[in-house]
């Protein structure tokens, strides 16, 4: 699943190419595209033709479109990428795409926005901005997201906070979108290794330098993946453009299997974690002590 960097990169693009145009039409090709919009296909169609988008905006994973005039109340429409939705700035000519959801177009006959998702497991939404619990307007089912690294109000003290009273394990921590968002499993693990610390580390005895070692390398980690235009293991996830980016040549764990660790020489180790996977360098992260009881 895309995370913050790949996120980012769309949202970019969208910014370049879709802002300042007024949409003339909309069609819903497949309905489970936006069946979290509950007024159905129609409703969906009927909300967003003849507004104007305005404002690109992002808080971690969730990606939205603000329409003109947006302030509370006033509706925006919400990308939820999945595993392999696609946002595309595509030619009005251009052949439609297998897996081609929704299409929309605009009234200067430019280049239409469209979303692909081969897995249908993303969607579009419209939902009214509302203040979210960490501050700022973002659609209602983005509400109870944290900031992120990368937003400008983002507090690490109060991130680490969050953290530290959390019962729990660290990656687990950092996966909870409610303390930190954006941090998906390809860059914990690498925030993980970058701060030597082992994700079955209980938060509860993480110190607050820890806390912001992880945060720090997952900052890092993600500004750096963001530079290449985010991780890309397979066609699902490209940019606007259709671009896939190439951070996944510098990943040091993660997928890394059996692989020497870049900074010991130990073969990074695969545990399974939460129906996915967790890498580590069992040298550089050594695993915690169990309790003693």
């Amino acid at each position: 699943m895309p995370e913050l960097p790949e996120v980012e990169v769309v949202r970019r693009g969208l910014a370049d190419h879709v802002l300042a145009r007024r949409v003339a039409a909309v069609e819903v090709l497949h309905p489970r595209a936006v069946r979290r919009h509950t007024g159905g296909a129609g409703d969906f169609a009927a909300r967003a033709t003849g507004r104007t988008l305005a404002a690109a905006s992002r808080r971690g994973k969730y990606l939205w479109l603000e329409f003109d005039d947006a302030g509370p109340g006033d509706d925006a429409l919400l990308a939820h990428l999945g595993m392999s939705g696609q946002m595309l700035v595509a030619d009005p000519g251009r052949p439609d795409e297998t897996h081609l959801r929704v299409r929309i177009r605009f009234t200067d006959d430019g280049p239409e926005l469209r979303f692909v998702d081969q897995r249908t497991f993303g969607g579009l939404s419209v939902h009214p901005l509302v203040d979210a619990a960490g501050g700022g307007l973002v659609p209602e089912p983005v509400a109870h997201i944290a900031r992120d690294p990368m937003d400008p109000a983002f507090s690490a003290d109060e991130a680490v906070t969050a953290l530290r009273r959390r019962r729990t394990e660290l990656k687990r921590a950092l996966l909870d979108q409610t303390v930190v968002s954006g941090i998906g499993n390809i860059y914990a693990d690498e925030a993980l290794w970058r701060s030597r610390l082992h994700g079955l580390r209980p938060t509860g005895k993480l110190t607050r330098a820890q806390g912001h070692a992880v945060l720090d390398a997952a900052t890092t980690v993600m500004t750096e993946a963001l530079a290449q235009g985010g991780t890309s293991f397979d066609a699902l996830y490209v940019n606007v453009n259709g671009a896939s980016g190439y951070f996944d040549r510098s990943l040091a764990v993660y997928g890394q299997t059996d692989r020497a660790c870049p900074r010991c020489g130990t073969p990074i180790r695969r545990d399974a974690f939460m129906n996915r996977s967790s890498f580590t360098c069992p040298r550089c992260q050594p695993r915690p002590r169990p309790p003693r009881t």
